[in-house]
């Protein structure tokens, strides 16, 4: 809407309701150049916004929904704060170390902190100012007594966010190694460390770097959100050092805010990409929004469901979700808009334009104009002017008008055919299994016990199953086995339906050539057919497993005859030195006893013979291991032992030589 002329902006308000509904809530409710960051007041009266270039903030009356005033900086605004309930009492972050405070009236004071500072949280009770930036310490300085304590020493490097809880006071800061620190600003101490970094890598998370910490809220008491540079949150539970929940955005990009939704206990957490609002309890994604630029900064206008965002635009943002809240008391008015858009939903028309796809101009051949003022980017195509549109495609198509009254003479036939009888339409993908279908269908209607069975629905007008008769990858394999093995009769079935089939395919080419159709019904040779299709059934699953053996056995001789033509060259694998080659069946045992307890090694070891476990004198057991013998070794020891079996038969078969002969000599 933006690219449109005044005239035409004025021209499409007149005629189009949609239009006109669209209002501008905040009057100039931009910056120059881009908008870094955004808050809103206490009282929720004010939006204050900083932004370049020049360097400079804004602040906005919403009661009045327009520009209250406007300053300029000397440098660009890292981040604010609002200390008072109004505009009255800001503090700003500069870029260039400075720390400016304003007043009311403007400008009131300014200091420096020794490094560069990224983030800082003021602490009500104290009237502190905690400022974290690139450093280990963390700077304190008391507004009451306007001047500089002593600094927190943190464990860290360099900080990058930090945060108060409002509740006790805890003070949080993140650390650029990924950890958060908390301290007890009562006693300067140190009272807990989370390694978040380690927590946020999951099995689903692709991480390339070390994950810092970007982001850091804290909610109520116990529950605190951290954001990370590499796109992740992670929520905690401040009596556990676990994550309850860590949330990955996909994106890989840092996570710029998190904020939290009480009243559907929702996070919304924003990269510079999307803002996501999902369940703290489950995880499961609310909704989430994509602007058109990269965000900066995003602020929730507390209870209700407005979002203000600051992007890399002159533009800042706003959006209303009802299911979030209701409107702020001083746009009470959307709520109203709201319900209506819902009852009486239109849709937006641009009668001067006509949208066109990447195909469409390439039919067109226009692709060239890619880029140039003639085409308008706008989702997954293009808005070109309609008369362009017309003179292009009459340059390409000359013969549209005889198309047009072609296609109006085929649809003035098809009216008039619509009174004959209508013919079955089958899908293209698996004919016969429609056919069958329809058959049954008809069958059942002419049935006269078809109102005491359960009707059950049909496959064809079920939704489910459409895919079946739309995707070639379904289409029914006849000559498969499973096929052929589990349905012997089909063939003599689908030879019915085949004929069907055809009859049906020259009826509908009849009707495309505009001849006109036979009155009567053309013969059917099934009441020629014989009625004992049943009884030859264990034939035909005898001549189906006949073929399916020849078929098989002309495949081995086939297989056969390709491995007697390949020819096999032997491989060779190098082994690494200082390795020793063993057998895959020994890596295989090995392996799986590495598997088992020790317990079942030793008992296995011993029972092979390896191991023996003998008691010392000291009281504790020795273990003594022996090497397994080599199969030469085993072979060599039974050799030895036929051979000592042997020549023990020898010898008792001599002996009772012996003994028989001297029975015989004293007999004689």
């Amino acid at each position: 809407f933006k690219w449109l002329s005044d005239r035409k902006k004025r021209a499409l308000q007149k005629k189009d309701v949609d239009v006109r509904r669209r209002i501008e809530l905040i009057q100039d409710f931009e910056m120059p150049t881009v908008c870094t960051t955004i808050k809103v007041s206490k009282d929720g009266q004010y939006i204050l916004a900083t932004g370049t270039y020049k360097p400079r903030v804004r602040c906005y009356d919403t009661y009045q929904l327009s520009l209250k005033f406007e300053r300029c900086l000397d440098s660009e605004v890292v981040t604010f704060e609002i200390l008072s309930d109004d505009y009255s009492k800001i503090v700003f972050l500069h870029n260039d170390r400075y720390i400016e405070f304003h007043s009311q009236s403007g400008f009131y004071y300014k200091t420096r902190i020794p490094k560069f500072g990224r983030d800082f949280s003021y602490h009500y009770p104290s009237c502190d100012l905690y400022f974290v930036g690139a450093s280990s310490e963390v700077y304190r300085l008391n507004l009451e007594q306007g001047r500089y304590l002593n600094p927190l020493q943190t464990d860290a490097a360099e900080n990058n966010v930090c945060d108060i809880n409002s509740v006790h006071g805890l003070f949080a800061t993140g650390t650029i190694e990924g950890r958060v620190e908390c301290w007890d600003p009562r006693t300067r101490n140190r009272v807990g460390l989370l390694d978040c970094a380690l927590n946020s890598v999951t099995a689903d998370s692709e991480i390339n770097s070390l994950p810092t910490i970007s982001a850091l809220k804290f909610n109520g008491a116990l529950t605190m959100a951290v954001g990370t540079t590499t796109g992740q949150v992670l929520l905690y539970d401040l009596r556990s050092d676990k994550p309850l929940l860590v949330k990955d955005h996909q994106y890989g990009l840092p996570i710029k805010s998190v904020h939290f939704q009480d009243s559907l206990d929702l996070i919304l957490s924003a990269d510079s990409r999307i803002v996501k609002m999902w369940n703290k309890n489950s995880g499961k994604i609310f909704t989430s929004l994509e602007p058109e630029h990269d965000l900066n900064d995003v602020c929730l206008y507390p209870n209700s469901g407005m979002l203000l965002t600051a992007s890399e635009t002159p533009k800042m943002g706003i959006y209303y979700i009802p299911v979030l809240g209701p409107a702020p008391r001083w746009c009470s008015f959307l709520d109203n808009l709201t319900e209506e858009l819902e009852e009486n939903p239109e849709s937006t028309v641009y009668d001067d334009y006509k949208f066109v796809t990447k195909k469409d101009l390439e039919n067109l051949g226009l692709t060239h104009l890619i880029g140039s003022p003639f085409l308008r980017a706008y989702m997954h195509g293009f808005f070109m002017d309609i008369r362009l549109y017309h003179k292009v495609k009459l340059m390409v198509n000359p013969f549209a008008y005889e198309e047009y009254r072609k296609d109006k003479i085929r649809q003035k036939i098809e009216e008039t055919r619509a009174q004959r009888v209508q013919l079955k339409k089958l899908p293209k993908v698996n004919k016969e299994l429609a056919l069958k279908l329809i058959e049954e269908e008809e069958e059942k209607q002419k049935s006269t016990w078809k109102k005491k069975v359960k009707s059950l629905p049909n496959i064809l007008t079920d939704d489910r199953f459409k895919v079946m008769f739309e995707n070639p990858d379904f289409q029914v394999d006849e000559e498969s086995e499973e096929f052929r093995l589990l349905n012997p009769l089909v063939s003599k079935i689908s030879e019915k339906r085949k004929k069907k089939l055809r009859l049906l395919e020259q009826q509908e080419l009849r009707e495309k050539e505009e001849e006109e159709e036979p009155e009567g019904k053309p013969s059917d040779a099934e009441s020629s057919e014989s009625s004992d299709d049943e009884k030859a059934w264990v034939e035909e699953v005898r001549k189906q497993r006949r073929l399916l053996q020849q078929e098989e056995k002309v495949k081995r001789q086939e297989r056969l005859k390709e491995d007697q033509q390949t020819v096999l060259k032997p491989q060779f694998y190098e082994i690494k030195a200082g390795e020793e080659f063993r057998s895959f069946k020994d890596s295989a045992t090995k392996q799986k006893l590495m598997n088992k307890t020790l317990e079942d090694r030793l008992k296995i070891e011993a029972k092979n013979g390896t191991l023996s476990v003998s008691d010392t004198t000291v009281g504790s057991k020795q273990l003594t291991f022996t090497l397994k013998r080599s199969e030469q070794q085993k072979k060599q020891q039974e050799a030895e032992k036929l051979h000592r079996q042997e020549r023990k038969r020898l010898r008792r078969s001599a002996g009772h030589l012996k003994s028989r002969h001297k029975r015989g000599r004293s007999f004689h």
